[in-house]
């Protein structure tokens, strides 16, 4: 790992910092899957838009791995960086927030002011404020919405206009659209995925292995170590892994190819340009985001299936009520196309798959706004089906192909 990557993490949002625009939700204690309570379960979230009693519709946004509530806005105190999907949720973009209002949570087992492994239990026989650390239980996306069902119950809501997630966050909109059919009008699955595949389980596995080798790592019990204490070198390498699956190698090789890093010299132990582009992943990642939460969120992305305890995935999607749209990046590697179509086969009320044309691998359902944009327009706008089937179509039903433009933009981390 590069020496960029700083010795300092400072990660997870704490008690103390300033909030920005979060607001926070007190759930109470949520029974697990697992048949553990969590206590004192909190979630952060933002809000746009109108009052969800004045709006047309309440749309809940769901962020992926290593997002976080700020969907739209600025960079401000609480939020060091703009808004990670400002070209879709605001005023006059494709989720309008001047005709819905717009929810976004910070997923539980998070660190940017939900309860995650940098948070202190309620009670706590450590000292004072101790963090969760490696006492944190383990989570699924079903706790996951779990709680989530918990913050729109909190909020008044008690159905969604839309669900839209992309990742991680679509994992998440699939299981609410399962979990709760009567909850959710529409659907936008973006570059996900009905159940975990032995490759993504691989990749994520490999991943927290890096974390769990930095000696500093601390059996997920580094949260109290002081300044400078943390393990930062096994985020970044985590991060570097990672960064290799959101991207395709068709850019990679385009943007880099065999390129030296300005005038280093690989010859002579110098970095390789993609190298640098690599460290600078994981030095921003490591600057805004928690170890023990990258290690929980993981963990339940590994053990995502809908189909669990259902009858299978088959029967699982075909429970699905809400208008459903499904999109999927055509050079993804680690969400492929095949995953979105596993989905749109089986909810019945899909009738293609969105195939983004896209450079970017997985990261496109973030970077390309126009393509991502158009269709959740369309959606956002479609009149609900006057009746709507109670099974599975009985064919695949297509793929269609939505070109995207060329254009490079620095990538918010998935």
């Amino acid at each position: 790992m590069s020496a960029a990557t700083p010795a300092t993490p400072r990660g997870a949002w704490r008690e103390g910092d300033p909030p920005g625009r979060r607001r926070f939700a007190d759930l109470g204690d949520l029974r697990l899957e697992s048949g553990a309570v969590l206590p004192g379960a909190r979630l952060a979230y933002e809000t746009w838009g109108p009052p969800p009693r004045e709006a047309e519709g309440v749309v809940l946004v769901l962020h992926a791995l290593t997002g976080d509530s700020h969907v739209s806005g600025s960079a401000q105190a609480g939020h060091p960086s703009p808004g990670w999907w400002s070209a879709l949720v605001g005023p006059g973009a494709p989720i309008d927030t001047d005709r819905f209002a717009v929810v976004a949570p910070n997923v539980l087992g998070g660190c940017q002011g939900s309860t995650g492994p940098s948070s202190a239990p309620p009670t706590s026989s450590a000292a004072a404020g101790a963090a969760w650390g490696s006492r944190f239980p383990r989570l699924t996306t079903r706790d996951q919405v779990a709680a989530e069902a918990r913050l729109a119950d909190h909020l008044g809501i008690d159905t969604w206009h839309l669900v839209v997630g992309g990742s991680m966050g679509g994992m998440r909109a699939v299981e609410w659209a399962v979990g709760r059919p009567t909850r959710v009008e529409r659907l936008l699955a973006l570059a996900t995925c009905a159940r975990a595949s032995a490759d993504q389980i691989a990749w994520w596995s490999t991943e927290q292995a890096a974390i769990r080798a930095d000696v500093d790592w601390r059996g997920g019990d580094y949260h109290g170590g002081g300044p400078g204490v943390g393990p930062a070198r096994g985020l970044g390498e985590a991060r570097r892994i990672a960064h290799l699956t959101y991207r395709s190698a068709q850019e990679l090789e385009l943007r880099f190819g065999r390129q030296a890093q300005g005038d280093e010299d690989p010859e002579q132990g110098g970095r390789f340009a993609v190298e640098s582009y690599l460290d600078h992943a994981a030095s921003k990642l490591v600057q805004r985001f928690d170890a023990g939460s990258y290690v929980t969120l993981s963990g339940a992305m590994q053990t995502h299936d809908v189909g669990v305890g259902r009858g299978g995935v088959a029967c699982a999607l075909a429970g699905v009520r809400a208008l459903a749209r499904v999109v999927a990046i055509d050079s993804d590697r680690l969400f492929p196309l095949r995953q979105s179509q596993e989905i749109a086969d089986h909810v019945p009320t899909v009738d293609r798959v969105d195939v983004v044309v896209s450079p970017y691998g997985h990261d496109g359902f973030l970077l390309e706004a126009d393509a991502v944009g158009a269709v959740a327009a369309e959606l956002i706008d479609a009149p609900s089906p006057v009746e709507r089937c109670a099974a599975a179509p009985a064919a695949p039903v297509p793929a269609r192909r939505v070109r995207a433009g060329r254009r490079e933009v620095a990538a918010p981390g998935v």
